[in-house]
């Protein structure tokens, strides 16, 4: 039997020093999200939910044609919907996490350092946080589209309180689409920074992006199958998702690969009702998605049951016509059971109003 491999002590003593003053404090939202790409256009993104509360979250069908506002005050931006979607809710006054019908899918994730421009009504159009996502499943196919359209700054984002908190919601936006295309979009000092390009796979939440793509450089050179960061803090799940997403096979077929995604979001999500006393506002992961870019499946996992469901975006009449919005109650805490293919069980529904001024 071979021996054990030994972690060379300046390793581990390098990553525990690195994991001890680079980190930033955990705080109470924390989330991930990976993009898989694998062959024959099998691309997967996946993303978890940690929150410290009960977020309220129901699945909604939203159809094209839906007249909308950026619920910023008399001066808001305003579009009609050009794709029908299906979408996450934060408290049903957010969309939090969806796909559109043209296989691109939008995630929003904290980020504690996020800092938007002030918002001059007089001299730019304005979109509440809430509705960000939804506007970029709204209007675009593919991450090319929105990147393109986004940079121009057609709006000011406008953010709010979270619903049952004095703190202001402090996010980034993350959009990957069929052909593996991603763009992560974050507000640093007022500016908006957008990192766009396949390689940029996975997620997390502080620092910001760019310094997280320094850190994680950082444990590709020591190699995951030596060592890899084991904490819930962001960095690590980051790290651990970069090398998972990878290791995973690249030709399975969809099933399989369907099953690996899985495993590597599991993997980096936090267990539910985790409690530290050095860390009262640690979040446990409250739910997960994983969408299926190529057979447009949209999967939701919550902690509190026992089976994995998906919405199939082929069977859905997203027509202006004849398309009506639809919800999916998930219950308190996520915890209404359902299996399987669960396109039928949405009911007609009157639409959320996004949180606003």
């Amino acid at each position: 039997m071979p021996a054990p491999t030994r972690i060379p002590v300046r390793v581990f003593i390098a990553a525990t020093l690195i994991t001890a003053i680079t980190v930033a404090p955990l705080s109470a939202q924390a989330c991930t999200r990976f993009v898989y790409l694998g062959e024959d256009g099998n691309t997967i993104t996946a993303r978890s939910m940690d929150w410290k509360l009960d977020m309220g979250t129901n699945l909604y069908v939203l159809p094209r044609g839906i007249e909308r506002s950026g619920e910023a005050g008399p001066n808001s931006i305003r579009w009609t919907a050009k794709f029908g979607s299906v979408v996450a809710t934060g408290y049903d006054v957010s969309t939090t996490d969806g796909a559109n019908e043209a296989g691109l899918m939008a995630n929003v994730l904290w980020l504690v350092e996020s800092e938007y421009p002030k918002f001059d009504a007089a001299s730019k159009p304005g979109l509440a946080i809430s509705a960000w996502a939804q506007y970029a499943l709204d209007n675009f196919a593919t991450v090319a589209e929105a990147v393109e359209a986004l940079r121009l700054e057609p709006f000011t984002v406008v953010t709010a309180s979270t619903p049952g908190e004095s703190r202001l919601a402090t996010l980034h936006l993350s959009l990957s689409d069929k052909s593996g295309d991603s763009a992560i979009i974050e507000y640093i000092g007022g500016k908006q920074v957008i990192h766009h390009g396949r390689q940029y796979q996975v997620m997390t939440n502080s620092p910001t992006y760019d310094q997280q793509l320094a850190l994680n450089a950082y444990w590709k050179d020591i190699g995951g199958t030596v060592f890899l960061p084991g904490t819930n803090r962001a960095a690590d799940r980051f790290a651990r998702a970069s090398f998972y997403v990878n290791a995973i096979p690249q030709k399975a077929e969809p099933n399989r690969a369907l099953a690996s995604v899985f495993s590597v979001i599991r993997n980096t999500s936090v267990p539910f009702g985790l409690s530290a006393p050095d860390q009262p506002e640690l979040s446990s992961t409250r739910w997960r998605t994983v969408f299926d870019h190529k057979r447009e499946l949209y999967f939701f996992e919550s902690a509190l049951t026992p089976n994995t469901f998906w919405v199939d975006l082929k069977a859905i009449d997203f027509s202006k016509e004849t398309g009506v919005v639809k919800k999916l109650d998930l219950g308190p805490d996520q915890a209404h059971t359902f299996s399987g293919d669960a396109t039928k069980n949405f009911e007609p529904s009157p639409p959320f109003k996004f949180l606003g001024l």
